[in-house]
């Protein structure tokens, strides 16, 4: 198979961690960290498509159930529509160019396309009332098979939830993706804006009011790929406060404080990705509290400072997180980036909320300290740092980005020929040639960020097999566009030293 493991000795990793970083350019990463959603797209590609290996591949999505439920994104390396997995992606995207959107400078537009794209398929899985198309294809045999998304020939099956088939979670996480665009497109597009909040409060009511897990509804189909472990419950809170952000409206804001108990907005804080928005409901409606907007939501100004305790090396007494001897945070499972972008991008974004409130974290008493926003946002950048290259082993786990990078990445259309370069048909079992073999991937898949190292020895096999740490996703990248703009406009911590 070719598999390269590297694992340096500790004295060594002690070292190289705490190496002066290299001087790297945000600017670029942030465009092929937003280039990456093009080789991600399903459906008709368009004229300005640039990743050109690419071709048009799920036309027939949603023809069986009579809907059209073509575009979106394909999750990770698979072939599969995911919706869960895929709302968060387009929040957290919305969110960077929310919070961040001066920053993204010239990239702006073709993030709000990367949003646009998942966002005008939301659009279509939701335009029957009452129903959500959260899924689109058969995961079980998609993993069967090793094929180009445009030589595809497994089921192209429809999930949905509705009255019947309650999916609170994904209708929530839906409903907060298409509220989050919303405000994406409020001047860019104001009568889009409009459809999207309009939908966003539709699809809200019907999650709140037909209440349950999509994993009980949809078991089969849906784990374990993407059950959702802890509930329904974040997902109507995250929603409520998103809907509460871009319509202003009391009822949103009463909800939120009605149920803060009952739903568990402190619960579970020391993490947040696709299943669990705990931690950044915390800190997106601690914003209100540190703008001097409202007062009422204190309480989850406190649980939002809790959660930055725990991920502050030397500052609290009761750290939750733990770091590699590379600098490198990680958590126990497979994927680990997504965990170091998600909560790099809260690091980060609770940071500019502190500055402009004039605030620090206290971690408490004892040996707990204070951290002012500039430490926040030196762990975050140490982090996206590590993903550049400035790691044991000097190596961007970003596809394309600087002279050392992942090129066994476990995806599908990445490892086999190109329909350019193979214009027949390549099937299910013949694609496993490709799959099995040690040389590296034909088609770039640029701006792609890997899963990466997963436990404390900073090592990565750069081979297809070991998807846990070779594959790239959606929600890996999502938070991460966030953080290149900001950094690709401030770079330099002495710029944050007076915080």
């Amino acid at each position: 198979m070719g598999v390269s493991v590297v694992v340096l000795p500790p004295l060594l990793l002690l070292f190289l961690s705490v190496a002066s970083a290299g001087h790297h350019d945000y600017g670029d990463a942030l465009h092929k960290s937003i280039l990456f959603f093009e080789g991600q797209r399903s459906g008709r590609l368009p004229p300005d498509q640039r990743l050109r290996w690419r071709r048009d591949s799920g036309l027939r999505d949603g023809a069986a159930a009579g809907v059209d439920l073509t575009g979106g994104y394909y999750d990770a390396g698979d072939n599969v529509k995911f919706g869960f997995p895929m709302a968060f992606t387009a929040t957290l995207m919305s969110w960077g160019l929310i919070d961040f959107g001066r920053t993204f400078g010239p990239h702006k537009e073709e993030a709000r396309k990367a949003v646009r794209w998942a966002t005008d398929y939301f659009m279509k899985v939701t335009a029957k009332p009452n129903t959500v198309y959260v899924q689109v294809g058969d995961a079980f045999k998609d993993h069967m098979c090793w094929e180009r998304p445009e030589d595809m020939d497994t089921p192209r099956t429809v999930y949905k939830v509705d009255p019947s088939h309650p999916g609170s979670d994904v209708a929530a996480e839906t409903a907060a993706a298409l509220a989050a665009g919303s405000i994406v497109f409020r001047e860019a597009d104001p009568v889009y804006s409009h459809r999207l909040l309009d939908r966003a409060m539709a699809v809200f009511k019907f999650a709140d009011r037909y209440r349950g897990a999509y994993s009980s509804s949809l078991h089969d189909a849906v784990c374990p790929c993407y059950c959702d472990f802890d509930g329904y419950q974040d997902e109507l809170l995250w929603a409520a406060a998103w809907l509460h952000k871009a319509s202003r409206r009391r009822e949103y804001r009463e909800y939120i404080k009605r149920n803060e108990v009952v739903l568990g907005a402190s619960e579970s804080i020391n993490e947040f990705g696709w299943d669990n928005k705990h931690a950044g409901i915390n800190v997106l409606i601690s914003k209100e509290v540190l703008m001097g907007k409202d007062e009422y939501f204190q309480s989850f100004r406190v649980n939002a400072n809790n959660f930055m305790c725990t991920l502050l090396p030397g500052i609290s007494n009761h750290p939750q997180i733990q770091y590699s001897p590379g600098g490198l945070l990680f958590k126990v499972g497979s994927s680990n980036m997504q965990h170091v972008t998600s909560l790099s991008f809260l690091l980060l974004a609770y940071s500019n909320y502190l500055s402009h409130a004039g605030a620090h974290v206290s971690c408490g008493g004892g040996s707990g300290g204070t951290a002012p926003p500039a430490k926040l946002r030196q762990v975050a950048k140490r982090q996206v740092d590590y993903i550049l290259g400035d790691n044991p082993l000097r190596m961007s786990y970003m596809v394309g980005y600087g002279p050392r990078f992942p090129r066994r990445i476990h995806h599908r259309g990445s490892s086999i020929p190109s329909v350019a370069a193979h214009p027949a048909r390549i099937g299910c079992k013949a694609g496993t040639a490709y799959y099995a073999s040690a040389a590296p991937n034909p088609n770039l898949l640029v701006g792609a960020v890997v899963g990466g190292p997963t436990d404390a020895t900073d090592a990565f096999p750069d081979t297809r097999s070991v998807f846990q740490q070779s594959e790239p996703t959606t929600y890996i990248n999502a938070p991460l566009m966030g953080l290149l703009a900001y950094f690709s406009a401030h770079p330099n911590p002495a710029e944050w030293a007076d915080d």
